[in-house]
């Protein structure tokens, strides 16, 4: 079941008429700015992950570069440091503090790593989290690492250039569904012991089929100390306009590990102009995003809204605007963004 494609049919065209402007031209760095060092300190609760997922205008699934939107494999470090840094200068102004990027093979082997490392260090100079999470390619969308010596390869050279900078997570796949439970955390376990390096706190693990479900990967002693991923959309019941049905539902899934999920994918129509601070008037969407939003706040989850910038798709939560390195973000549905602020204690 892809998910991707259900949520990417957009108009960029429908914004509303009240839309806030953020973000700005931002002057790039001299010079590629190495990754920076910490030292470990007391871990951030999982409610301190407030953020938006920042994605390819494809939907993350891409056998070449992913690449995410306002951004080109042909750009230097410097300028996509320069667009990074106006773009995660947009996210801050709607509050957020955590941003979720895109890795595959093709983007982190080849020669875009060098340049795509600029939006990483650009967000984590500003003090954001980033959760670098790896998509599998549109060719196979089978739920299953494509090929085990190229992931293997990726890992490696993110954890490598990132393990000691305590603001980088890592997520080893996204939504998992090609596995059975058992397998899935099996291969977890594995790479948490292969990057034995990073500190478990900073490694994200998908819940179990389209990461829908943390209870099988919460229960694994194996996984102990990792942060587990979360995902729920509201197309996945059309019918449902309750919001205490869909509480009910995220709870289900969450089950007594709320302590350590992060929903990193969830989110609703935000150029349709519906308005999720009013009655639910049977609408699936404002029944589901009010149930989402009051669920993150009730049980202190991470949250990371899908996405903060897609440019072409009907969820996401801004647009783009300007051009070169002069890059600032609208907001397309305010309603949507006080819910958001409403899960975030804001």
């Amino acid at each position: 079941m892809s998910r991707k494609n259900r949520r990417g049919t957009a108009c960029l065209g429908a914004l509303l008429a009240g839309a806030t402007a953020f973000g700005g031209a931002l002057a790039s760095p001299a010079s590629a700015a190495p990754a920076a060092a910490s030292t470990h300190a007391s871990p951030p609760p999982v409610s301190d992950f407030r953020g938006v997922n920042w994605a390819d205008p494809r939907d993350n699934y891409a056998d070449d570069a992913v690449v995410p939107s306002g951004l080109s494999t042909s750009d230097s470090y410097s300028t996509t440091y320069a667009k990074s840094r106006a773009i995660i200068g947009g996210f801050a102004g709607l509050g957020a503090n955590t941003v979720r990027l895109p890795v595959n093979p093709t983007s982190v082997n080849g020669p875009f790593w060098k340049s795509y490392r600029g939006a990483i260090d650009a967000a984590t100079a500003k003090g954001f989290k980033v959760i670098l999470g790896y998509w599998e390619a549109d060719n196979a969308k089978d739920g299953k690492i494509d090929d085990q010596a190229s992931w293997d390869r990726m890992w490696a050279r993110i954890t490598s250039a990132y393990a000691r900078n305590s603001k980088v997570y890592f997520e080893p796949m996204n939504e998992p569904f090609g596995y059975t439970a058992q397998e899935w955390t099996d291969i977890a376990a594995k790479w948490v012991t292969t990057h034995r390096d990073v500190p478990r706190d900073r490694m994200l693990i998908g819940g179990y089929k389209y990461s829908e479900d943390v209870k099988p990967v919460c229960a694994d002693p194996r996984l102990d100390g990792t942060r587990i991923a979360l995902h729920n959309y509201g197309f996945w019941h059309t019918d449902w306009t309750s919001v205490d049905q869909w509480k009910a539902d995220f709870k289900e899934r969450i089950g007594e590990c709320a302590s350590r999920t992060i929903l990193d994918e969830f989110g609703a129509s935000m150029t349709t102009g519906l308005d999720y601070n009013g009655p639910v008037n049977g609408s699936n969407e404002v029944a589901y995003i009010q149930a989402a939003t009051d669920t993150i706040r009730e049980l202190g989850l991470g949250s990371v809204y899908w996405p903060g910038l897609r440019n072409g798709d009907t969820y996401s939560l801004t647009t783009l605007q300007g051009t070169g390195t002069k890059l600032s973000l609208k907001v397309n549905n305010q309603s949507g963004l006080d819910r958001l602020h409403w899960a975030w204690r804001k």
